[in-house]
């Protein structure tokens, strides 16, 4: 039987970016799901490895019905105990189902800001050999709470819940560690308009392509601590 990792997506024209090729480079299958464009979440069964959860543009609190959906989808693939995994809107999807709440996050956070590790047990074992602080790559106006019996991981100057993992293969980011070259950008190039000033917490479209190959070389290096990570929780 071969088993696959479901990634959810949330936007149009979007592409999963390196967390589809970390998989793929393992030769672990993946499937697409949009339920945005009325695809069905699969039925949870013994094929299913794992569920990756990308960004989106809304908020969870928007009452979406298929956003919803895939909440509840979260939460019956937890008493399952199957790894899950998200990334920004899909992390702020996993701190719901767990209890958690979504609100405004204190600043808009967008660029590439640094994050500090937690000096526990939890953050070693996630992030290995990364050092402290770290870069990773942020675009958000939300932030999730930490729902109950999680562990916090890291956090950036302007927003302290970066990431949380619950248990042994649960792992919910509010960056965008999923970032490629060309995934980015494609953000920065589409969004250019928004990007015209640097504030405290937003930097400019000049300023993210600043270093822009370097960054991304840094941010590979955290991708693969943090993925490896997720992927050895993996029954395949």
């Amino acid at each position: 039987m071969t088993r696959q990792i479901i990634v959810f997506m949330h936007m149009d024209d979007e592409n999963p970016g390196y967390i589809a090729d970390f998989l793929w480079q393992r030769n672990i299958q993946v499937r697409l799901v949009r339920a945005y464009e009325g695809e069905p979440a699969p039925c949870i069964d013994d094929t299913i490895a794992g569920l990756v959860f990308m960004g989106g543009t809304m908020s969870v609190n928007d009452r979406i019905p298929w956003l919803d959906q895939e909440i509840e989808f979260i939460k019956l693939a937890a008493t399952k105990r199957i790894p899950l995994l998200g990334h920004c809107l899909g992390g702020q999807m996993i701190a719901k189902a767990f209890g958690g709440t979504i609100s405004p996050n204190p600043r808009v956070e967008i660029g590439w800001h640094a994050c500090s590790r937690e000096d526990d047990l939890a953050a070693q074992d996630w992030l290995g050999e990364v050092s402290d602080p770290f870069t990773m790559f942020h675009w958000h106006k939300e932030t999730f709470s930490l729902p109950e019996n999680s562990k916090l991981l890291f956090s950036s100057q302007h927003c302290r819940n970066q990431a949380f993992t619950i248990g042994n293969n649960v792992l919910a980011m509010q960056c965008h560690v999923e970032m490629t070259e060309p995934l980015l950008r494609d953000w920065i190039d589409h969004w250019r308009e928004d990007l015209s000033e640097d504030s405290q917490s937003v930097q400019s479209y000049k300023s993210i392509d600043k270093d822009f190959k370097e960054n991304i070389a840094d941010l590979r290096f955290v991708a693969d601590q943090l993925y490896g990570r997720w992927v050895s929780t993996l029954a395949l």
